[in-house]
């Protein structure tokens, strides 16, 4: 499970990306707090504008962000975007201690940190290939996500506490001194251990290719238009636990409560992405249906206590979907166009937060706090079914009867009629059972371990020829193993 961390850079990456991610998570508490109750009176609106003013330029400076992270070096960009995000901090805690914050101060330090983010996020994502290998590339990925969702455990409760206790503005300076421990951690690497890639030359606009790109594979494009539909209105979880909080009649340090129990589940599910050998899409869409059905249970709970326990389901649906959407489309992008492509990523995920937070807010507003929940999960189903008829449309999923077994069930893919994909054991229709990998499950340690088909010899005797044919040790019988269309899966 923590292989990547015998890597000493990724080591260093993982406390230092630790300790900022809980002062992260401290001032994003405390940012909508101060919002809804000190700078307004209860404005789940405004909280919704603050949302999409940090997340949408990730969105609007796509163009921009991919060619740099694709360009410039990783390490040194990362340096840079931490300091600035750093000195922000320190500037809008100051301005909280000396007392002359108001709302637009809130509205312009956001939209500050939301340029410099759509910089420092997908340089964090693309950052992972270059500190360790490519095998371990899926288990880095959920590491990360396991490091981010113990600092969202940790930071939520620190910060309700701290504001109960000091106030508000000493969060924000905290968590500036946070951002030293990755900026020292960049700074400690051996940059002889960097994995370099190779960096393809500029043909044209470089949003273009990384558009063209995501065009031409279909399966991205589901999984963003997925990420974009859940980002916008199922993500909004500061919306949705402040109001909540609100409603119940509870306060800052409940509020940080919330979030640190909705970590709960993001990190379980974190540990059980780090487990698994690849990310298959299938997940992605199997989760996005549970998302749905956590976040309808949640709009229902009727005290604090059971909404409380409610968003450990929502956070371990939550993780599992969006850490094997990541690592499925970092294992699986060129990576000479890997850094644009996770730029899309990012701004999809992230810049749908200028989309859907201010309507979540507003619905919040108009209609309570279940309605919005609600109208979260209403996005989760539709991109449940988007996901679902696109297994059928373009893989051909299909449901079939295990012959052996009259009362069970299986998945089968007409893209390989005498097989299925994803690594799962599933009756054919001709009774031979088959393990085939399906294109995302598809790596060097496939390939080397499946059997070649060989074209039959001239020569041999008719009686050879006619002999009953035996079964290959895949399960398939000697004909199959050598159909063109099952092999050309591993081409």
């Amino acid at each position: 499970m923590f292989r990547s961390l015998t890597g000493r850079n990724y080591r260093l990456w993982f406390i230092g990306a630790i300790v900022s991610n809980v002062g992260g998570w401290m001032q994003s508490t405390t940012q909508d707090w101060v919002v809804l109750t000190e700078l307004t009176d209860n404005n789940a609106a405004a909280v919704g504008t603050t949302m999409a003013l940090q997340f949408g330029p990730q969105l609007l400076l796509v163009p921009i962000t991919g060619a740099v992270i694709d360009r410039f070096d990783r390490r040194k960009v990362l340096m840079v975007t931490q300091t600035v995000l750093m000195l922000l901090a320190f500037g809008l805690g100051l301005l909280l201690l000396a007392g002359h914050a108001e709302l637009w101060h809130l509205y312009g330090f956001a939209l500050a940190f939301g340029i410099t983010s759509a910089f420092d996020a997908p340089a964090r994502q693309t950052f992972v290939s270059d500190l360790v290998s490519g095998p371990n590339a899926s288990n880095a990925v959920a590491l990360n996500a396991a490091s981010f969702n113990v600092a969202r455990l940790i930071g939520p409760a620190v910060a309700g506490g701290l504001i109960v206790l000091v106030g508000s503005g000493w969060v924000f300076l905290i968590n500036g001194v946070t951002f030293l421990a990755l900026i020292g951690a960049l700074l400690a690497m051996r940059e002889r251990e960097l994995i370099r890639h190779p960096r393809r030359a500029r043909e044209g606009n470089a949003l273009v290719q990384g558009f063209r790109y995501v065009a031409g594979r279909s399966d991205l494009v589901i999984v963003m238009t997925i990420v974009f539909l859940v980002g916008a209105f199922a993500m909004n979880f500061p919306i949705f636990s402040s109001t909540m909080a609100v409603m119940f009649g509870e306060g800052a340090g409940e509020y940080g409560v919330l979030s640190s129990i909705l970590a709960i589940g993001s990190l379980t599910a974190a540990l059980l992405a780090a487990r698994r050998s690849r990310a298959r899409l299938r997940v992605v869409v199997v989760a996005v249906g549970a998302l749905g059905i956590a976040m309808t249970v949640a709009a229902l709970m009727p005290t604090y206590i059971t909404f409380a326990a409610s968003l450990v389901f929502i956070g371990f649906c939550t993780v599992t979907l969006l850490t094997t959407a990541n690592g499925y489309v970092q294992t699986t992008t060129d990576a000479s166009v890997r850094g644009r492509v996770m730029a899309l990523y990012t701004a999809v995920l992230m810049g749908s937060t200028l989309v859907g937070a201010p309507v979540v807010g507003w619905v919040a507003d108009a209609a309570g706090p279940r309605w919005a929940l609600g109208a979260g999960a209403l996005a989760s189903f539709v991109s449940l079914g988007i996901g679902v008829t696109w297994l059928v449309v373009a893989r051909g999923l299909r449901i079939t009867r295990v012959p052996q077994r009259p009362w069970r069930f299986g998945v089968a893919w007409a893209a390989a009629t005498d097989a299925i994909a994803d690594g799962d054991r599933v009756a054919l229709p001709t009774g031979a059972v088959s393990v085939v990998a399906d294109p995302e499950d598809f790596s060097d340690e496939v390939a080397m371990t499946s059997p070649i088909p060989l074209p039959r010899m001239q020569g041999r005797s008719d009686a050879r020829a006619d002999a009953p044919r035996r079964a290959t040790p895949s399960g398939r019988g000697a004909e199959s193993s050598s159909d063109p269309a099952a092999s050309s899966r591993l081409s």
